[in-house]
């Protein structure tokens, strides 16, 4: 309260402001630096996981048998695979259900398609996590933000009631120091906004093709399961 307009400058406003409002700017600044964090985080495992995805549905499609290329996908799986996990789960399911149903086709393919949902779901809770989070920012930091700005605007009009004479010099420095908290709820909430929306997108275009990629999985063990069972009926 005691800063010229002259003199004001954004730090000098932020270390003259009162201890609640310091208190909401350091927890917004927190919240920021945290979603910023998670975004750069994100950001490169959705990267990871688009480019493995098309790299093994390449390799997918070239291969005439499937186990070299099962394999292959365990040695090389890693956190961030996604669709090597499913793709492993359908064809061990197939395998085992293979052999103790004594290669009943319906039983096997009821029985893969379960077990690629239950793959697929546990990819779907990979990939949102830290969605919570940049919503919770996204939604809660303006709110926080003018709560600081009202708290800081109110102490200013306490501090008119002590002075006889009120001047732009004398409101201007708590009504400036309030406004910065609403400025870093901003800065906190639109790019965790922002990250929210583009990768909350580009998380559901990744369960798309997970479920794509699986019905083609299924349609390749059927032939196969069929092929087996025309191949012994040829036999017998």
């Amino acid at each position: 309260m005691q800063a010229t307009l002259e003199h004001m400058t954004v730090w000098g406003l932020i270390s003259d402001a009162s201890l609640l409002v310091k208190a909401v700017m350091l927890t917004l600044l927190l919240a920021s630096l945290l979603s910023w964090y998670l975004i750069l985080v994100r950001s490169g495992v959705l990267k990871r996981r688009e480019r493995r995805l098309d790299g093994f549905l390449q390799r997918f499609r070239g291969a005439a048998d499937l186990a070299p290329l099962y394999r292959e996908s365990v040695q090389n799986t890693d956190a961030d695979a996604g669709i090597e996990p499913i793709f492993q789960t359908g064809f061990q399911e197939f395998n085992h259900l293979r052999q103790a149903t004594g290669g009943s086709a319906e039983a096997v393919q009821q029985g893969v398609e379960r077990a690629l949902y239950v793959a697929i779901s546990e990819q779907e809770i990979q990939l949102e996590k830290g969605l919570q989070f940049l919503a919770t920012v996204g939604s809660v930091s303006p709110y926080i933000g003018l709560f600081g700005t009202v708290w800081g605007i109110m102490n200013s009009f306490l501090g008119l009631s002590q002075v006889q004479q009120a001047t732009l010099s004398t409101v201007a420095p708590g009504i400036a120091e309030a406004l910065i908290a609403t400025a870093i709820g901003l800065f906190a909430a639109i790019p965790a906004v922002i990250a929210y929306n583009r990768f909350s997108a580009r998380s559901q275009t990744l369960l798309t093709r997970y479920y794509a990629f699986a019905n083609e999985l299924q349609v390749r063990l059927h032939r196969t399961l069929h092929g087996s069972a025309l191949n012994l009926a040829t036999a017998a």
